[in-house]
């Protein structure tokens, strides 16, 4: 069994220096007259952000806050690649029935999303659940390793996490998930049937209904027509697939080109990732030392800024083509799904049914792409309501209803 060591952020002063005196330095584009974010992040945006993180953010402050989480590392050996030291954030509930929750983050996310659900989720009451949260920096992400070969998918990703939760004694457990946090919690719900039990998603990517495999869902939506919040969800999936997936195409297709720049220009990333956190969520009133404290992440991240990124190119030119069986019908684990205006790919509802066995379903009028920062009382409602006593998840994990 992996030993589970205790673990603190710890940032080298001469790598904060380092940073700032890039910062200092930086050069910047031009920009054309009266573009806003249609072009890509504002030239006013950057500079101001630069010049906070230069003169006035302070990362001691933020490493602090960060390590007021309980941070924990431990060895995972994956099959076929290497041992990498996985970093997680791992706060255990007083409830002696909680249940555990794999908590599985995308990009340009990280663990840090987990901070506003996590003191919720592992509350008790006799009204709702409590949950065990275990939180890991994906490999290549945050403060895990990286891998150093080729073809590190999802797959690996799904074994890795899998491979932690067993590590800390969870034969059985449910996970939360959006963007690549979707692929990898549908991988463990593909792969490890018998232990990931359950699944909520704020980031489902199913396939249309086909007459050969859901015939009557198949009919159903031939017949049925879009709700007003489907026809808008078709037109934000369209802006996105029109004018907001570039960075995708560069990452999956080069992302060693552009990992030069994440790299080597702590401006080039807050441009990077700030277009994001702006496209991609609703209206949400982001602070300057967030958006620092998200992005300062990824430019003291373990691995380098640039790793998190392959993962695009590993998905794309995976032989075995692993991410399309996410998409088929997984009989045994127990699926919920929210919806969110903002969200960058939506589909009509009818097509989640296609997944697996749907038992809980949400609808929201606010809220993004990362739901659990922008909406973390919608994501701890959901999750109380689908595992609680009421719900189509109470009691998937044997021996863990979470109530004691």
């Amino acid at each position: 069994m992996p030993q589970i060591n205790p673990y603190q952020i710890a940032v080298p002063k001469e790598k904060v220096d380092r940073l700032k005196q890039k910062l200092a330095l930086a050069d910047f584009p031009t920009e054309l007259e009266g573009t806003e974010w249609d072009y890509g992040t504002p030239l006013a945006e950057v500079k101001r952000l630069t010049e906070h993180w230069h003169k006035s953010f302070d990362w001691s402050k933020a490493e602090a806050k960060l390590n007021e989480l309980p941070h924990f590392s431990t060895d995972i050996s994956v099959d076929n690649f290497e041992t990498l030291k996985i970093h997680f954030v791992y706060q255990k509930s007083e409830v002696k029935g909680a249940i555990p929750l794999l908590f599985a983050h995308g990009w340009p996310g990280s663990f840090h999303e987990v901070v506003k659900i996590l003191p919720e989720l592992v509350k008790g009451s006799i009204d709702f659940p409590a949950f065990h949260v275990v939180a890991p920096s994906l490999p290549s992400f945050g403060f895990s390793e990286g891998t150093k070969k080729k073809g590190f998918t999802t797959r690996q990703h799904a074994e890795v996490c899998h491979k932690l939760m067993l590590a800390l004694g969870y034969d059985q457990y449910v996970t939360l998930g959006g963007d690549i946090g979707w692929g990898v919690t549908r991988g463990l719900a593909y792969l490890y049937p018998e232990s990931c039990r359950a699944t909520h998603t704020n980031f489902p990517r199913p396939n249309p209904p086909t007459l050969k495999q859901h015939p009557a869902l198949y009919f159903e939506s031939q017949q049925s027509t879009l709700t007003e919040m489907e026809k808008k969800g078709t037109a934000r999936t369209k802006w996105f697939l029109d004018d907001g997936i570039g960075y995708n195409v560069e990452q999956s297709t080069k992302p060693q080109t552009i990992g030069y720049s994440m790299t080597d220009s702590p401006v080039g990333l807050l441009a990077w990732i700030l277009e994001k956190l702006h496209d991609w969520t609703d209206n949400y009133p982001w602070t300057d030392d967030e958006i620092l404290t998200w992005i300062s992440i990824y430019a003291f991240s373990t691995a380098g800024p640039a790793a998190s990124q392959r993962i695009y190119y590993e998905s794309k030119h995976d032989k075995e083509k692993f991410g399309d069986k996410l998409a088929e019908y997984i009989p045994d684990v127990k699926l919920g799904v929210a919806k969110f205006p903002m969200e960058i790919f939506q589909h009509p509802k009818l097509w989640n049914q296609t997944l697996g066995p749907l038992v809980f379903e949400s609808e929201y009028t606010t809220g993004g792409h990362f739901a659990a920062w922008e909406r973390p009382d919608a994501i701890v409602h959901d999750l109380r309501t689908m595992f609680g006593k009421e719900g189509g998840a109470y009691g998937v994990v044997k021996g863990k209803t979470g109530f004691d």
